[in-house]
């Protein structure tokens, strides 16, 4: 699975605006709305902040990604998010973040949720897809890059 088929118009945001960590968080799982049920959405959210208070998901350079696996969802899902403004989130780093993946997966496919999270973070250390995602203003230009890069080092 590519993460750019995870992403789509509805959960990549160029240009978030946010006061702190809780409200980028809630913000990101509140796209995926449209895709998972009320109840469920509360049991990713849940999962999400718990994992969070484990220790914080600003791995560095800029860069978190907040995650869960859980059984209220049957499928791989994920939110996309750049800042306007960097943000304080407790990175190993120090240092405030304005690049966010958010990615929620099921609870029994855990090889396959490290496996993202390893693709996430292999993409995000690439300087020149950073270059390109920091540079880029809109959805569609977020969602190409992701496609590009991806198909550059994954697609065989």
């Amino acid at each position: 699975m590519n993460l750019f088929t995870l992403l789509d118009q509805q959960t990549v945001i160029p240009n978030l605006e946010v006061k702190n960590k809780k409200q980028v968080i809630n913000t990101m799982i509140d796209l995926l709305g449209n895709k998972i049920d009320t109840e469920s959405l509360k049991v990713v959210r849940k999962g999400v902040f718990e994992r969070e208070s484990v220790m914080s998901t600003g791995v560095g350079k800029g860069f978190a990604i907040p995650h869960c696996k859980t059984t209220a969802v049957d499928e791989n899902y994920a939110v996309f998010a750049k800042l306007s403004k960097p943000l304080d989130f407790d990175s190993i780093d120090g240092e405030p973040v304005q690049v966010i993946f958010l990615l929620v997966g099921p609870d029994i496919r855990q090889s396959h949720h490290i496996k993202l999270l390893s693709r996430i973070s292999r993409l995000m250390n690439s300087t020149s897809f950073m270059d390109k995602i920091m540079s880029s203003e809109t959805i569609d230009s977020i969602l190409e890059a992701f496609k590009d890069e991806e198909e550059k080092y994954f697609v065989q």
